[in-house]
């Protein structure tokens, strides 16, 4: 990650200064059961608290690849689970406003459970699978919070109407 901080003109020729987060793109994954969903919950230090999401992450340090195959090694990372299909739902911007970082949605199915292989920051991290209703019900207490978890929801279900 670097941090930059761009002199820009403004539409009105003023000048300014307009700070940029550059990040690596990540996967999100949308692992779906039969009534519901697959989540991950873990501590979040910025935050200060855990909280329950979607699996997701990006190509470590020095690493490069197709973000399907990266979709595929974070659902089995961090849930054990191993999708038979994975579909790209889109693109989205985690927070366009100030960051350059994007990630790709993935709706994985036909998942096959195994053990998970996480890294040493997710040595905390439970997974579990919950309904769709139990889902909604998450939302509305404030347990999932993560804001490109409800927009790669929010873009699941779009696309089943």
């Amino acid at each position: 990650m670097t941090v930059r901080e761009d002199h820009i003109r403004r539409p009105d020729g003023s000048p300014g200064i307009y700070g940029v987060v550059e990040k690596l793109d990540f996967a999100l994954v949308l692992p779906r059961s039969r009534d519901g969903f697959w989540l991950v919950e873990q501590f979040r230090y910025p935050v200060g608290r855990r909280a329950w999401e979607f699996p997701q992450g990006s190509w470590g340090r020095d690493a490069t690849g197709d973000q399907v195959v990266l979709a595929r090694h974070e659902l089995a990372e961090e849930t054990g689970l191993r999708a038979g299909s994975m579909k790209h739902l889109g693109h989205l911007f985690e927070a366009y406003g100030y960051s350059t970082q994007g990630f790709d949605v993935y709706l994985a199915t036909e998942l096959e459970e195994g053990l998970p292989d996480r890294e040493a920051s997710e040595q905390d991290m439970v997974h579990r699978a919950f309904s769709d209703a139990e889902i909604a019900e998450m939302i509305c207490s404030g347990q999932i919070v993560d804001a490109p978890s409800l927009a790669a929801l929010t873009l699941y279900r779009l696309r089943q109407s």
